[in-house]
């Protein structure tokens, strides 16, 4: 596909894309805001800066997860190299992306910073776009055995590593207990079960409680590609090329959910913050999603000590079904445009890549995850939470994280998403899954074409 083609995928599906975790589904003003230092959005600017301190520029997003995790990580790495300065911007993931589309066509290479975050689900379509932004990392030194493979095959492509994993988008299924005790269940009852399972007791719950047991944002198909990912399985195979028609784990997730809405197990509601609020307010008796959603769980602290924690459900009789899978998350990258590449490979191989001690601390401070698994054999992971019941649920996430299949995304991944998502819609609307499949491949096939 020619470049100018693939710009303007690029762009559209920048501007459909749900983002997800870590704080995405809050509205990015677009501003790029310099928290530490001064810097220059438009780049680094070399000759304005002090050549002899060389600060690393960065730009991600959210200043309360990934900014506060830069700026802990640079705090860290400070204490060995007392010389080293960092220069943290704050930046939009549409601004980012944005960025990358007018770095590589129009070769100005120069307007990127040293790091740049990623999100996982766009990181494959990004480097395989526009391979001469991204620094290879496989030889850098860090040891990307120590991260989940699910994770890390996220920043993969054609066998290289080009992304420093970061926050961890395990799965997690999240259950008021107390909710389930009036149904006559137990958190075990929901622990290592299938989807078919899930569904009787939803109706259980129902019955008793007049609860649904999940809530969903009406028109996202989070719930069926976290069913997907947890079989191993994607809308397309190693190749690229679409996997919809005769796709099993498509066709049984399709067809569970529809059944979930038609018995009121699984409740529809038009909004985000609708969605947030039918867990706050006790109105579902829970939840399932990335483990960054713990942080609106835990927003209701009324609600302390009422919550539970376990493994998702997995879809009965489909080869490789596990009970694992992720939804969201971001991983660092290292631009062509770094001046000093082996400094800011050190800096995130002793940082994100290397530090159990800098993942005790946003921990402790923001929630945040690791995707980094030494960090679960920590005192601070294995700590209980009194929120979760006493239950050590950090730990409990990061070895769910290192169970998760890989899912493949490639270039194509949102739009095939969306076309996902408009064949739900249909299909909750009385429409047949087969004839829906048949559409969301041929449209699919004929993007791919142009």
């Amino acid at each position: 596909m020619k470049k100018k083609s693939m710009t303007a995928l690029l762009c559209a599906a920048m501007a459909v894309s749900m983002l997800v975790g870590c704080g995405s589904n809050e509205k990015d003003s677009g501003q790029m805001t310099d928290i530490n230092q001064g810097g220059d959005v438009e780049g680094n600017n070399a000759e304005e800066e002090n050549e002899e301190e060389n600060p690393l520029t960065v730009w991600c997003w959210d200043s309360k997860f990934n900014i506060y995790a830069m700026e802990e990580a640079s705090i860290l790495y400070q204490a060995e190299h007392p010389e080293f300065t960092m220069n943290i911007v704050e930046t939009s993931w549409d601004d980012i992306q944005s960025a990358l589309i007018t770095a590589a066509e129009d070769g100005a290479m120069e307007i990127l910073p040293d790091i740049i975050l990623i999100q996982d689900n766009a990181f494959q379509k990004n480097v395989i776009s526009f391979p001469e932004i991204f620094m290879d990392l496989t030889d850098s030194g860090i040891d990307f055995s120590q991260f989940g493979q699910a994770k890390t095959l996220y920043s993969v492509i054609d066998g290289k590593n080009y992304g420093v994993p970061f926050d961890n988008g395990a799965a997690i299924a999240c259950y008021r207990t107390d909710i389930l005790k009036e149904a006559g269940l137990t958190l075990d009852d929901f622990t290592d079960i299938t989807w078919d399972e899930y569904l009787e007791m939803g109706k259980i719950v129902l019955e008793k409680t007049g609860r649904p047991l999940l809530s969903c944002q009406s028109g996202e198909p989070d719930v069926i590609m976290m069913m997907l990912q947890s079989c191993g399985v994607s809308i397309f195979d190693d190749d690229g090329n679409p996997q919809i028609v005769g796709n099993e784990a498509l066709e049984k997730a399709m067809e569970i959910y529809q059944q979930m809405i038609e018995a009121g197990v699984c409740k529809l509601v038009n909004s985000w913050d609708e969605y947030v609020q039918t867990l706050t307010a006790g109105t579902a008796a829970g939840t399932i999603n990335g483990c960054w959603i713990m942080a609106s769980i835990q927003s209701a602290e009324d609600q302390s000590g009422k919550w539970g924690l376990t493994n998702i459900p997995r879809l009965a009789g489909i080869d490789g079904a596990t009970n694992y899978s992720n939804n969201g998350g971001a991983s660092w990258a290292i631009t062509a445009n770094c001046r000093n590449p082996e400094l800011a490979e050190d800096f995130l191989k002793s940082t994100f890549a290397g530090s159990v001690e800098f993942y005790e601390t946003i921990l402790q401070s923001t929630g945040a995850l690791a995707a980094y698994l030494p960090a679960g054999d920590s005192s601070v992971y294995k700590k209980p939470s009194e929120f979760y019941g006493g239950d050590t649920v950090f730990q409990k996430i990061t070895e769910y994280a290192g169970k998760c299949p890989r899912n493949n995304t490639g270039v194509y991944y949102y739009e095939g998403r969306d076309a996902v998502a408009m064949a739900v819609r249909n299909v909750i609307g009385g429409s047949d899954i087969g004839s829906e499949l048949e559409i969301v491949q041929n449209t699919l096939e004929r993007l791919m074409e142009q």
